[in-house]
């Protein structure tokens, strides 16, 4: 018999403790770590100091054609965001409103993660992953809110996106440093 990760129910916004549960009843083990809110990838410097593995920067982004596009990428990475569009192949992107995040992910500005995409059963939203990022052997992600960071060994977050029926799409966005 196996396993199937739940799922909220359309139109059903997911807290924290629901996400863990669907993961740890999936199978995928996660680490936890309480903290005061960080709503920018500077706020947590302090913290993610102590945390091993990738710290994830997420950039939810649309090209103003329909195309919505949300980025995790190591935290300090410098992304030259008016050329990932090159790299994605898109229209020039600009960050998303708060309303169309929320519509789509069920989150808010400073939560934006890999993990809303639970809440994204239309599939809307294009996911990427740095190949940077993805280098690493755990990943770090806010559960859904900002006051919190989990750790995810990257082989069970590649797990969590198949069970979600995404196929992970890992660009190398250096490239962008060699383009004029």
């Amino acid at each position: 018999m196996s396993v199937t990760l739940s799922l909220p129910a359309p139109g059903q916004e997911w807290q924290p403790q629901g996400l863990l549960d669907a993961l740890a009843d999936f199978g995928l083990a996660v680490k936890t770590h309480s903290h005061p809110p960080f709503f920018t990838v500077q706020e947590g410097q302090a913290l993610k100091a102590t945390l091993p593995g990738g710290h994830s920067k997420n950039l939810f982004m649309t090209d103003g054609r329909g195309t919505i596009v949300l980025i995790s990428a190591l935290s300090d990475s410098a992304l030259k965001l008016n050329r990932l569009h090159r790299v994605l192949g898109c229209s020039r992107l600009s960050f998303g409103t708060p309303e169309l995040l929320y519509e789509c992910l069920k989150v808010r500005p400073g939560s934006v993660t890999g993990f809303a995409l639970v809440h994204d059963r239309a599939q809307r939203v294009r996911y990427v992953l740095e190949a940077a990022f993805m280098a690493h052997q755990t990943l770090n992600f806010h559960p859904l809110r900002n006051d919190m960071t989990t750790a995810i060994a990257r082989d069970d977050f590649v797990t969590f996106l198949r069970a979600l029926g995404r196929e992970p799409e890992i660009v190398d966005f250096s490239r962008l440093h060699d383009q004029m």
